[in-house]
């Protein structure tokens, strides 16, 4: 009778024979294991070892059962301790044969007190089978202390820890950083790992690999007034009124009134982040920066009764109703006639009116700033004109216009405040050697500034 049994690595192929009751046993290993004449048993081939550069690519050789894999140098081994000792049961120790009595075939008889001899790296169980001996956890290894004891059937092996590839008899560190890139931005290497990390503006993300943007204006807003964020940084922005100081961050007041002398008519104040202009006494703000002229003799006039109020630029006088002189008389308002019954009156000009203008200082030159006109045309007279006096430093220049007009003009720039008094007189005479002349008294006040 011919019997085959398959174990791990074996074929046990038993002749038996009923005449002679003679057994004989002999043994073939599977492919990936070699008969170990020795132990007297199937061994498994070390492929890793035997095999020039077994694995490719920069992977690392794991020898296995009856063959090897190629596998990551990060990749970890889990070995199932309940499956190496059964496969270690079914290969350790000689091949006995049991012979089966007809009566019970399936049953052999217990003999607990039998002993059985175990090959290297196996010892004898509670149950009288072979299991191996863990060198691991009974310190047996002689793996150096930068190794990792790995616990095999009937052996063990010393390998590196994670992180660590062996190089001789040494475990020396493996840079992950030179393989492919695990890291978004930088990689560190440590001795047995690596870390990765981040350019400025950025984190790392939950996977510790990929790199995201920082929200700095939401995380903690660096900026002193606005913040803008961008891509790996952010932009710091100041308000109106405000420019960004050297470090890009605070804002600092912008002084407008010293980027511009025009800014304001008069003058600029600064203020945090804003600029006002004011006004002379006598003017009002307009627009925000042009200055106006108050007319203090509609707003508040502080003249007498006896008085008339005249506003000019930048303020207002007071001048008597009345200006006649002796011996003058007021006919109607600023007009003062001499008598023709006063013979003093005949050496005298007829008439005198008063009249009253402002012009703004520095004004520009030459320019025509009032109009002289006869108020009564008589028939074969001819009108001149001229400055009778108050031109004594030859400011002024009367232009006649026509026969009954003339205009005097401004030659000279005047700075105020000032006040100038110019009599300007008409002389008229006729064919029959009639001669009369009137005088307009004409009050030019120069205001104080050039608006």
């Amino acid at each position: 009778m011919l019997t085959a049994m398959f174990l791990a690595g074996l074929i046990l192929i038993t002749v038996h024979s009923q005449e002679t009751e003679e057994t004989i046993t002999y043994t073939q290993c599977t492919d990936g294991y070699e008969w170990d004449p020795v132990r007297q048993r199937c061994k498994d081939i070390d492929e890793c070892e035997i095999v020039p550069d077994a694995c490719k690519g920069g992977m690392k050789c794991v020898n296995h059962y009856g063959g090897y894999l190629c596998l990551p140098r990060t990749a970890q081994i889990i070995v199932n301790e309940r499956e190496e000792a059964a496969a270690a049961e079914s290969t350790s120790g000689r091949n006995n044969v049991i012979r089966r009595t007809p009566a019970d075939p399936h049953r052999a008889p217990p003999n607990p007190t039998h002993q059985i001899q175990c090959a290297a790296g196996y010892e004898q169980s509670d149950h009288n089978v072979c299991q191996d001996i863990d060198e691991c956890a009974t310190g047996t290894h002689n793996c150096r202390a930068d190794q990792v004891c790995v616990n095999l059937r009937g052996s063990f092996s010393c390998q590196c820890p994670p992180g660590y590839q062996k190089r001789g008899d040494q475990c020396v560190d493996i840079d992950e950083c030179t393989l492919p890139p695990y890291c978004h931005h930088r990689c560190v290497n440590t001795p047995g790992s690596y870390y990765c990390q981040c350019n400025a503006g950025f984190q790392l993300a939950s996977n510790n690999h990929t790199c995201v943007d920082i929200n700095e204006c939401d995380a903690n807003n660096p900026c002193a007034q606005q913040c803008y964020n961008i891509l790996g940084s952010f932009i710091c922005q100041c308000n109106p009124g405000f420019e960004l100081s050297s470090d890009r961050i605070n804002c600092e007041d912008t002084d407008e009134c010293r980027t511009s002398s025009y800014i304001c008519q008069y003058q600029c104040v600064n203020e945090p982040g804003k600029f006002s202009c004011v006004c002379p006494e006598g003017y009002q703000v307009l627009g925000g920066r042009t200055c106006q002229d108050i007319n203090e003799c509609e707003t508040t006039n502080e003249c007498r009764e006896d008085e008339i109020c005249w506003n000019y630029h930048g303020g207002f006088r007071c001048y008597p109703r009345n200006p006649c002189q002796e011996p003058y008389v007021l006919t109607s308002e600023n007009r003062c006639v001499c008598p023709v019954s006063n013979a003093i009156c005949r050496e005298l000009p007829y008439s005198v009116v008063y009249k009253y203008m402002s012009i703004r200082s520095d004004r520009t030159v030459p320019s025509d700033i009032f109009q002289i006109q006869a108020t009564t045309i008589y028939p074969n007279t001819i009108n001149t004109f001229r400055i009778k006096s108050g031109n004594e430093n030859g400011e002024f220049y009367l232009r006649q216009t026509s026969t009954v007009s003339a205009m005097l003009v401004l030659v000279k720039s005047l700075s105020g405040p000032r006040e100038h008094i110019v009599d300007l007189e008409m002389l008229t005479v006729n064919s029959l050697n009639y001669r009369t002349s009137s005088v307009l008294r004409l009050t030019i006040i120069v205001g104080p500034y050039a608006f």
